[in-house]
């Protein structure tokens, strides 16, 4: 499967993203990122440009959390650590409520996004497509981090194992989301013989509140979901204990990544980096809602082996990325 960037943007973004995609190098290494990059010390992200002139020094930074729930949700978690980071820069911060994966990767790309927390399954195709550079994600007190796919059906429903929803629906989140779709259609592929359309129907929330909510509702016989986004969700009581039943676990995938658009300036890139890792959580809202899901620091990392596993379930679902 080719996940077009066109499909995911609409047209009207894509040529929007034409006007800033020229070549920083005519000639220079790449990989698999977008020709406006280049990566030299072959670590899989794009290099920051040489060229002080095609570095960026904004007065205001614009940051976005990855849109797994209502953006308003996240707006006041953020807002400690949003005032931290304007205290190490020195700049103002703006917190921009995404509503899906394809307008946060398109902010970036055109420039108008600079600091970002995207899902997992969107990192390669921010990192390919938009020159971003992931750093950090977070990690409970003791350094465990990640979450698991699950697929969750409602007491009653008949489905009391995967191959149940054969002739059913499933519903998924977004193409770019690795637990709300990628995984799952890997896994079912592989391990089930499953396939959409052949096998249940596909249908979308767009997000995994969406799911998790349509499926405690009812509105959904069965859905593939991130648990941790579960586990925050009953914290708050939006869903209770008993709405929906897991009938499949995957092995545990590396959460949210953290990081910036490639042309910062590279001392504007190290005081951000610096703002993430010596971020005092306790008594935060920061704290106050990812606690709810085992979180309490911010964790280094790096793209090209925390992301190994996404990049394989990638290739497992024929998927490349095309930015043009």
């Amino acid at each position: 499967m080719k996940l077009d960037i066109k499909l995911l943007l609409g047209a009207s973004a894509v040529a929007l993203l034409s006007l800033g995609s020229t070549a920083s190098a005519a000639d220079c290494p790449r990989g698999d990122l977008d020709e406006r990059f280049c990566d030299a010390d072959g670590d899989l992200i794009a290099d920051i440009p040489t060229d002080a002139a095609e570095q960026l020094d904004p007065d205001t930074l614009i940051f976005a959390y990855t849109p797994v729930e209502d953006p308003a949700v996240y707006k006041t978690a953020w807002s400690d650590f949003l005032e931290h980071l304007e205290a190490e820069t020195g700049k103002d911060v703006v917190f921009f409520p995404v509503q899906n994966n394809a307008a946060q990767i398109e902010a970036m790309r055109s420039g108008r996004l600079h600091i970002a927390g995207f899902n997992t399954g969107s990192n390669p195709l921010a990192v390919n497509c938009a020159g971003f550079r992931p750093f950090t994600i977070m990690a409970s007190k003791d350094g465990n981090f990640g979450y698991e796919m699950e697929i969750i059906t409602y007491p009653g429903s008949g489905i009391e194992k995967v191959e149940d929803i054969k002739g059913k629906s499933l519903a998924f989140t977004s193409p770019t989301s690795n637990s709300g779709f990628k995984a799952p259609s890997a896994i079912l592929k592989g391990d089930f013989d499953m396939l959409p359309e052949r096998d249940f129907e596909p249908v979308f929330s767009g997000k995994h509140d969406n799911s998790i909510l349509g499926v405690a509702n009812k509105d959904y016989m069965a859905a593939s979901i991130a648990n941790s986004v579960k586990a925050r969700m009953l914290s708050r009581d939006v869903i209770q204990d008993g709405d929906v039943v897991t009938i499949y676990k995957s092995q545990t995938f590396p959460t949210t990544g953290f990081g910036t658009v490639y042309n910062l300036k590279p001392e504007l890139q190290e005081k951000i980096r610096n703002a993430f890792f010596n971020f005092e959580w306790e008594g935060t809202s920061l704290e106050a809602e990812f606690s709810k899901s085992n979180e309490g620091q911010f964790l280094e990392m790096t793209y090209q082996e925390f992301w190994e596993v996404i990049r394989k379930i990638d290739a497992a679902n024929g998927v490349s990325y095309s930015c043009q």
